[in-house]
């Protein structure tokens, strides 16, 4: 599949001088959750604050990875229950559970078998067929899944991705972190941003924002505040980049909404990033209606 960027620090951000008596800005960059990451902030113990934010990461990499067989998200998949989840995932689902009632179902964490159906079918080179996907359709639905702080339930055939929310939802808990050592001023980036302060050289942290084509030439201005972007062709299950990976839970079928990418701004990236998933579903009317229940995100970019 082909990733694109849709996120990144200006460049003028990086390269403008640093005070010769403050300490010079230090970035992090590597991977979270298979997305391009990044801390970046200006302080003497940058290294030691990074390690202690990267031990953040991978802690919640096994609660919510679909990839490591040890995450609690994979063996809730694989036996369909999980006895005394982790906090982490009880939160997390309960802000997708918040979006998907507000969304009218249009994120619906429970899509992933039917993203695996299309992941599967198109690597092998097979065309997609309706009567094929409809079956796998009938195991999507939020209202099969049953949580409590005992245990999590889903359904026989049923599978959850946080794809589209648990980006955010590590960067929050990041950003948390770093709040509760009283650190000012830094830019957490784990696929979406939080921006703790602003510019430890004056100003905003500006967010250069990537449709996939180009980057666009405005940037964001972030402070105290998470941006989170979603786009419908970012990832492609098809080299043509052809058929985009946002499914409607509702029909089964890729993204149909004309827009390249979303973006919005809010308190938190978890709440974001679930919306402007959503948002790629929806028509401009539909995304007016949508946001307005949530007064606190902001619309950054629709185009």
């Amino acid at each position: 599949m082909s990733r694109r960027r849709f996120l990144a620090i200006s460049a003028a951000a990086l390269a403008a001088s640093t005070p010769a008596q403050a300490a010079p800005m230090h970035q992090w960059r590597g991977v979270a959750l298979g997305a391009d990451a990044s801390i970046t902030l200006m302080h003497a113990d940058a290294e030691a604050i990074v390690t202690r934010a990267l031990a953040e990461i991978s802690r919640l990499e096994r609660v919510f990875s679909l990839h490591n067989p040890a995450s609690a998200l994979v063996q809730l998949n694989e036996n369909g229950r999980l006895a005394h989840p982790p906090f982490e995932l009880l939160e997390c689902l309960s802000i997708a559970g918040a979006v998907h009632a507000a969304s009218g179902g249009r994120f619906d964490p429970t899509i992933q078998p039917l993203w695996a159906f299309y992941a599967e079918t198109i690597a092998a080179g097979r065309p997609i067929d309706a009567a094929a996907r409809a079956q796998v359709l009938a195991r999507v639905g939020w209202h099969n899944v049953q949580i409590s702080p005992a245990e999590i339930t889903l359904q026989e055939g049923m599978a959850l991705s946080l794809n589209g929310i648990a980006q955010g939802y590590i960067a929050d808990k990041v950003a948390d972190l770093l709040r509760a050592e009283g650190l000012q001023d830094v830019l957490v980036n784990t696929g979406e941003l939080v921006a703790i302060g602003g510019d430890p050289r004056g100003g905003d942290w500006p967010v250069a924002l990537d449709d996939g084509q180009a980057v666009r030439p405005e940037a964001v201005s972030l402070r105290d505040r998470a941006l989170a972007s979603s786009s419908p062709r970012g990832i492609s299950f098809d080299q043509a980049g052809q058929v985009g990976h946002i499914l409607d839970p509702l029909t089964g079928e890729p993204a149909e909404a004309p827009w390249r990418l979303v973006s919005l701004t809010a308190p938190r990236a978890a709440l974001a990033d679930a919306l402007s998933t959503a948002c790629c579903l929806m028509q401009r009317d539909e995304i007016t209606a949508l946001l307005a229940a949530f007064p606190e995100v902001r619309l950054a970019h629709l185009g």
